[in-house]
């Protein structure tokens, strides 16, 4: 039976009969986060870390302990309360679409689980769930499983269209992902307008529980062609960000000065990135030839060591995660006063922390040490000036306008240009990733066309030109997380370790089938497999390289945090990587920066104090020679308990959450950039083939539309699976993936991304001639086999 209450009392109101007064301050996830299987948590200390404070919401956390006992989740004694151990109960979050089809992605990892329609009890698109396996998985068959509990809603809110069905009035969810309808009073018939289209924003007062259906009302409704700032507003409606909860009042700590690196006279640069308003601060770097190589430095701002760990501002940032980029807007992480008081700014003086990367020649890394320090910059970097320094005759007398700010630089940023692309040769030569997707080039898109400097969440980086300012800012980035990575592992400390296991080898066979049968040259290895690295130099060589980079980017698996050190194939590392360079961008960042200052000004370098010899603690000369506590049970608790409690897992939901985010941005703006071309016809590329269609992609918003094989009259199409393609039975004409095709844009749906496209038809085509063509289509050589359930997409 799963939990299918809300921890809310559904009172009755004047107005909104079906509107919650006192929404509850937790989830499920929180309630569990905040007990152990080993430790007993008395109720009076669990009513104050989730920080309840009135009565009703002290009855709300008894009911739902209640329920949670009865699942056999929580177990309570005399001593206190418990967490039980279910290793029978998978952490997942779930993912539907459009079709019915639901999948719960395993937390862990693990095989995607299905779960048919009975099964969801009443869970919904994008929820955290608990999953019971009902029927293990084959070799054409994903495993079965049902909801057990829903741990935590994605959807407190959404956009809808108000209808009236059957006599009720309902919002219906532009979602299509959510399968259901949301019951509204009948005050809400004000914004039921058949006329015109409407989109409001409804608030959800009760989630579905047993026979009772959801309930909402509407909070406020949105224009749908009110300009860029309206689409930002709809974007942040869609995304639960337009009441973010305010930042606590703190006072800032000052950074330490004893110890303290001066650094201020080290020539000190900034790779100046993005434009848009409160955009995030980002490291800067400093360059040194050493024999056999380079010292290259890194200098990040010192926010850690302005918060308390684990204060009332350090949890707020927690709960945030991530600044999110709007396009020409950021919602910053840090508040403004923490952001200008860390902020780098060419000829001040700021406090960092560093770290000293020795390279040899060829770009590895021999060695590292972190440092406290004080950096002064000394100058800003922007594109214009990397542009002009490339296109800057060697010999020239003259200086070019963006560079006379730079002229004592110029053979500094000539050596980092060089040494980026050593770092780059390396990373690849280890199976990293480039592609060449950049974003397209629409102007309201703004700082999201231009990537991050530290890989996120996607699994692969977008190939840059090598004068870019965030190309070379992006390897030293890398090399800087991999040394603080396998530093707190050799050092065992409590960090959070960034993943990236290399894709299945299933998915990459697939998508080098699916090159193979348009006749791209390729060898695989000995024992038939491919390499995802050589089919992206593969792919980039051919004219057909944009849909099948695309099929490869498909097949990547995300960077995910977690507490545990591993393989991270975007950094083109082994051993360990752990973020901290960037924490005005994550919070994940900041925790290891925290973690990083802690064991510098607070880390115990000797056994005793009768021995008269330290380590040190900051470089890498340390390793294996520490066989003592470094840092006091005290010292360690905040970071044991943050980590015990989900941390990593509550990130990773963060990162994904700010990955649809960017992908709705991009989708709108893409649809929107399309609309003025309906009635158009237009070149594009056939970018995905199916059995019900093909979609093509289409310049220069690269905007992706569907023809539908209904639309397709001139013949009855055949769908060869094997081949990936689409091929008329009479007269032979196929259309496969890479293949040109004009193609009439009739429709776009700029809410929904949906953009409806038809080809033209050939030359001397006539209705009456394609003898029982009627524009269908049936699967050939398809596998054989049970189709349901089907197989995760991943």
């Amino acid at each position: 039976m799963a939990l299918r209450i809300t921890l809310a009392t559904a009172l009755p109101r004047q107005r909104h009969p079906l509107r919650i007064p006192h929404p509850m301050k937790f989830t499920v996830a929180d309630l569990l986060d905040h007990l152990s299987t080993t430790d007993a948590v008395a109720l009076a200390k669990l009513e104050k870390s989730l920080g309840l404070t009135t009565k009703s919401c002290r009855q709300q956390l008894r009911i739902g302990l209640d329920a949670l006992q009865r699942l056999g989740l929580v177990e309570e004694d005399n001593e206190g309360l418990r967490a039980r151990q279910t290793p029978e109960l998978i952490p997942a979050r779930l993912r539907c679409s459009s079709k019915g089809f639901c999948f719960a992605l395993r937390e862990d990892g693990g095989e995607d689980i299905y779960i048919r329609d009975h099964q969801l009890n009443h869970a919904w698109n994008g929820d955290r769930v608990l999953v019971r396996i009902t029927r293990e998985g084959g070799r054409r068959r994903s495993p079965e499983g049902g909801v057990q509990c829903i741990l935590e809603r994605h959807t407190p809110s959404l956009l809808a269209q108000v209808e009236r069905q059957d006599g009720q009035l309902v919002a219906v969810p532009l979602d299509d992902r959510l399968l259901t309808s949301v019951a509204l009073p009948e005050d809400d018939a004000v914004h039921l307008d058949p006329a015109e289209e409407v989109v409001v924003e409804v608030k959800i007062d009760r989630f579905p529980v047993a026979q009772f259906g959801p309930a909402g009302h509407v909070a406020r409704s949105l224009p749908v062609r009110g300009g860029e700032a309206a689409d930002t507003d709809l974007l942040l409606a869609k995304h639960r960000l337009q009441e973010r909860p305010a930042c606590p009042r703190t006072t800032l700590k000052q950074p330490v000065a004893k110890g303290r690196a001066d650094l201020t006279a080290l020539p000190t640069l900034l790779l100046e990135a993005w434009d848009g308003a409160e955009a995030p601060g980002l490291p800067a770097v400093s360059l040194e030839e050493r024999e056999g190589g380079w010292r290259l430095w890194l200098h990040s701002p010192a926010i850690a060591e302005r918060i308390g760990m684990g204060n009332s501002l350090d949890t707020w940032l927690r709960e945030q995660g991530e600044a999110i980029c709007l396009g020409r807007r950021w919602l910053p992480l840090l508040p403004p006063a923490l952001a200008k008081a860390c902020g780098f700014r060419p000829g001040e003086s700021q406090a960092a922390v560093s770290v000293a990367l020795e390279l040899d020649g060829d770009g590895n890394l021999e060695h590292f040490r972190f440092s406290l320090s004080q950096v002064t910059p000394t100058a800003l970097v922007n594109r214009a000036a990397m542009q002009a320094l490339v296109e800057r005759k060697p010999k020239a007398r003259t200086i070019p306008a963006p560079l006379k700010a730079l002229k004592d630089h110029l053979p500094l940023l000539e050596q980092l240009v060089q040494l980026s692309g050593l770092l780059r040769q390396r990373r690849l030569a280890a199976g990293s990733i480039d592609l060449d997707l950049p974003m397209p080039a629409i102007d309201s898109l703004g700082d999201l066309r231009v990537p991050a400097p530290d890989a996120a969440q996607q699994g692969w980086l977008v190939e840059l030109p090598a004068e870019d300012p965030m190309a070379i800012l992006r390897e030293a980035v890398l090399v800087a997380h991999r040394a603080l990575g396998r530093h707190l592992l050799a050092l065992e400390l409590p960090a959070l370790f960034a993943l990236n296991p290399g894709p299945d080898a299933t998915e990459i066979n697939d998508v080098a089938k699916a090159a193979l049968a348009l006749d791209i040259p390729m060898e695989l290895s000995a024992d038939g497999n491919a390499s995802a690295a050589e089919l992206a130099a593969v792919f980039a060589a051919t004219d057909r390289g944009r849909p099948l980079q695309q099929q490869l980017r498909d097949a990547l698996r995300p960077v995910q945090l977690a507490t545990e050190a591993g393989t991270h194939a975007v950094a083109g590392e082994e051993i360990a990587v752990a973020p901290w360079c960037c924490p005005g961008l994550h919070y994940a960042d900041l925790w290891n920066q925290h973690l990083l200052v802690t064991l510098l000004v607070d880390g115990k370098d000797r056994p005793s104090v009768r021995h008269k010899i330290s380590t040190d603690l900051a470089s890498d000369t340390c390793h294996g020679s520490t066989d003592w506590p470094l840092l006091t049970p005290s010292q360690l608790a905040p970071y044991q308990q943050g980590l015990e409690q989900g941390l990593a897992q509550r990130l990773n939901g963060r990162s994904r959450f700010l990955h649809e985010l960017q992908s709705d941005a991009l989708a709108l703006a893409q649809a929107r950039h399309t609309e003025p071309l309906v009635g158009q016809t237009v070149p594009g590329v056939i970018s995905g083939v199916q059995s019900y269609g093909f979609f093509v992609e289409v310049p220069p918003s690269q905007v992706e539309g569907l023809v539908h094989v209904s639309s397709l009259k001139d013949d009855w199409y055949e769908y060869r699976s094997r081949q990936n393609r689409l091929v008329g039975r009479k007269f032979r004409r196929t259309y496969m993936v890479g293949d040109g095709v004009d193609v009439e844009i009739q429709k776009v749906d700029a809410l929904r991304h949906q953009i409806d496209l038809a080809v033209l038809q050939p030359e001397g085509f006539e209705q009456d001639g394609a003898d029982s063509a009627t524009g269908g289509s049936e699967t050939t050589d398809a596998d054989d086999g049970d189709p349901a359930p089907p197989v995760s997409e991943g």
